[in-house]
């Protein structure tokens, strides 16, 4: 089936990279988090495209592109946006990541810097996902919860599967999902392996990108856009770490699928206000 926009970018012997590319302007790219897709960002494509150039990417061993028996850590994930941004000749782009994709964006800020970037949109994910001290930090969960996780789910298909869809319904979502959106993103996240998720996972974890999030907010317009369930702490995180981003809360961790309207519209104000800055440098 032909996808609107579709095409494969290579990367690395043997691993191509499926992107979306609609729509003239200034380029939008847009990052899905832990084992989604370009898919999750239909609603963003569809709007966005009218007015930007806007790049949905499968990232590495994600969607339509090559699962890679190598290279599944954010680390290689950077590098990898790096080269597409080459390839597609990017130059005063907006990044915006959704969960684990945000680190993609944090690591091509800790390769690169941040001359080819006009703004960024951090769209729910703590620069530090993983602390002993998770009541005053913002992180994805208690320690030990976080490493249950990996051992008890992350260990097979089945496990994945039951992890995603718990994920789903208590925290990407605020309303019962019907069962065929449910199907819906389970099936997303199982494009990629359990073993390659596992791999993503703890490499998310583990990772520590607080002076990329610091320099991100002081270099160039920066949006945080973060779920209800843990705006207090999370705001406060990064009212502290990266003063300089605007906040927004909005949602469940899916806040731009269900919430769709909205959050475009806290995007659109945002590019507004990001025009305005970098006319006025």
């Amino acid at each position: 089936m032909s996808i609107q926009g579709g095409k494969y970018i290579e990367v690395g012997p043997g691993v191509e990279i499926f992107v979306q590319d609609i729509g003239e302007g200034e380029p939008i790219v847009f990052i899905p988090g832990w084992t989604f897709t370009t898919e999750v960002f239909s609603k963003q494509l569809a709007h966005f495209s009218k007015t930007n150039r806007v790049i949905v990417i499968d990232p590495r061993s994600h969607g339509r592109s090559s699962i890679s028996l190598h290279g599944n850590d954010y680390v290689t994930h950077g590098s990898d946006l790096a080269k597409l941004m080459k390839e597609l000749d990017l130059n005063e782009i907006t990044l915006v990541g959704w969960s684990f994709g945000c680190l993609t964006m944090w690591e091509y800020i800790r390769q690169h810097g941040t001359e080819k970037i006009k703004s960024l949109v951090f769209v729910d994910m703590s620069p530090k996902p993983l602390s002993t001290n998770h009541e005053e930090n913002w992180v994805e969960g208690p320690l030990d919860d976080i490493g249950a996780a990996y051992t008890t789910y992350l260990q097979n298909p089945q496990g994945q599967r039951e992890f995603v869809a718990g994920y789903a319904t208590q925290v990407m979502v605020q309303r019962k999902l019907e069962e065929q959106e449910l199907n819906w993103l389970v099936e997303q996240s199982l494009k990629t392996p359990y073993y390659i998720a596992a791999n993503l996972f703890s490499a998310g974890m583990f990772s520590d990108y607080q002076e990329e999030a610091r320099l991100a907010s002081e270099t160039v317009p920066t949006l945080t856009v973060i779920a209800e369930h843990w705006a207090q702490i999370a705001s406060a995180f990064i009212k502290k770490l990266s003063p300089g981003s605007q906040v927004e809360v909005l949602g469940g961790h899916l806040m731009f699928w269900e919430h769709s309207e909205r959050f475009n519209e806290v995007v659109d104000q945002f590019l507004l206000y990001s025009n305005e800055t970098n006319s006025t440098d």
